[in-house]
């Protein structure tokens, strides 16, 4: 895990309205590459349903087993028609008895979990496996939007939370506020998600079944080398993020992720309560968990506000910590690589590298099955940092002109489908992304992601200093 250039990493990438800033300004010191200026919206809409993971891979259509047959019609036995027709497509498409969990069983293998055994209190059965299938079946559907909390049970919540925080009545209207979000800092939380349900649909199913369970959690065997070169270096950052786990040798890590307490809170009222481009309640488990592991498990899913050791913002992950996140979820060595120059001012003033060395990278990425993370940045007429968000990079193509067009997922636009950018308005914005370590080890000099967390950290320390503001939403 590792970061490259010289962004400061306390910056937030939390939310956007989903609209997008017209004008991008590029400042004397980027690189001399021709870019077009004005960004325009997303220019299709079309659903992209193929998922090139499972390409190279044996797939299987059909159930082998009387057991694999048995816990099939056990599920089918608890779906409406329509999640019955998910379900058989995820078969004919080899996705339901696909294996690549941290455990090695299957979609279909969790899914029956799901369905026969209880659910964490006031969660349905019905309702978790419905959407688990869901959102396999079409991860464009995630969403990141909070639901509202229901008057009838508001007054309950509000005075509960209070007291188990110690508010005065001085901080009531504040705390009201707090708890009443109407824009999710959860962006990068919500891409990780969306990316483990679409390249690891038997891992999201298995994360699924443990964190609606009674015990809510689920224990996972990563990698140390995936997190650094040096196994002391990786327990000094499993520590540092305040995350349970347990050596079980050498090289390996147990990990248990968990949502924070309130999370159980949001996900029973969006069992009941949810509407229309809301999250489900999968949706808030998922969700809270990967904060919590980003957090250093300070994050809050009433207030959507967290704390922590690497940042003094309360809304969203900054790169380092998202980078820590998507590499312990996935058990992948995932490099963090910097893009945009910005001074201590926010202001953005130049690139690391050209444009074409990042199209080279995502697109080597891409070749190799994986999905790109990306933060990208929004801009004042002074060339100002004035917003990030998080989205993720799905694929590739060019339309008639010859312009190479990337293929976006986007968990804050309500559009339950992918959307386009062409890559020469969307490649100026992109600060950061996460790519494969070896799409990058021959083009950059890697500088290892915790040696630059820790290297900021106790520099704020040392010198008092607090970081910038959060990044403003978009309007």
């Amino acid at each position: 895990m590792y970061s490259v250039g010289s962004y400061p990493i306390y910056y937030n990438y939390n939310t956007t309205s989903g609209k997008h800033a017209e004008k991008v300004e590029v400042s004397e010191n980027a690189p001399n590459v021709a870019v077009n200026r004005y960004a325009t919206n997303p220019i299709s809409n079309d659903r992209i349903t193929f998922n090139p993971a499972f390409a190279a891979s044996k797939l299987r259509t059909r159930l082998n087993s009387q057991e694999e047959k048995n816990k099939y019609n056990t599920v089918l036995s608890h779906l409406d028609s329509s999640s019955k027709k998910k379900m058989k497509t995820l078969l004919k498409s080899g996705v339901l008895l696909n294996a690549e969990s941290n455990d090695n069983s299957t979609v279909l293998d969790n899914l029956y979990n799901i369905a026969v055994n209880e659910r964490a209190q006031g969660l349905s059965r019905e309702d978790i496996l419905k959407n688990t299938i869901a959102t396999i079946a079409d991860p464009h559907i995630i969403t990141q939007q909070f639901g509202d909390i229901p008057v009838n049970i508001r007054e309950h919540i509000l005075e509960n939370y209070m007291k188990e925080n110690n508010f005065d009545t001085a901080q009531r209207k504040t705390t009201e506020s707090d708890i009443n979000v109407e824009h999710s800092g959860t962006c990068v939380a919500s891409s990780i998600e969306f990316n483990l349900a679409k390249k690891m649909p038997a891992e999201f199913a298995r994360f699924a079944e443990g964190l609606t369970s009674p015990a809510m959690s689920v224990k996972k065997n990563i990698k140390m080398k995936n997190l650094t070169d040096n196994t002391l270096d990786s327990i000094w950052l499993l520590n540092a993020f305040e995350i349970p786990f347990k050596m079980d040798d050498y090289d390996n890590a147990n990990i248990t992720f968990a949502p924070d307490k309130n999370a159980i809170i949001r996900a029973r009222i969006q069992t009941t309560n949810r509407d229309p481009n809301e999250r489900s309640a999968l949706d808030v488990l998922m969700q809270s968990t990967f904060m919590q592991v980003g957090s250093q498990q300070t994050y809050d899913s009433l207030s959507d506000k967290r704390k922590g050791k690497f940042n003094n913002n309360d809304k969203g992950l900054i790169e380092f910590e998202k980078t820590f996140t998507e590499s312990v979820v996935e058990d992948k060595n995932k490099i963090s690589v910097t893009y945009q120059k910005v001074d201590d001012d926010a202001r953005l003033i130049g690139y690391e590298t050209d444009f074409e060395t990042m199209k080279k990278q995502i697109s080597d990425a891409l070749n190799l099955g994986e999905n790109v993370i990306i933060g990208y940045t929004e801009v004042d007429k002074n060339n100002k940092i004035i917003n990030g968000h998080e989205i993720t990079i799905t694929g590739q193509k060019y339309d008639k002109s010859g312009n190479l067009i990337y293929v976006c997922n986007d968990t804050d636009d309500d559009i339950p489908s992918a959307i386009e950018y062409r890559a020469d308005i969307l490649l100026p914005k992109i600060h950061h992304a996460g790519l494969p370590q070896s799409v990058v080890k021959e083009d950059v000099n890697l500088v290892e992601n915790w040696v630059e967390g820790l290297k900021s950290y106790k520099e704020m320390k040392k010198n008092h200093i607090a970081p910038p503001e959060p990044l403003k939403n978009a309007a």
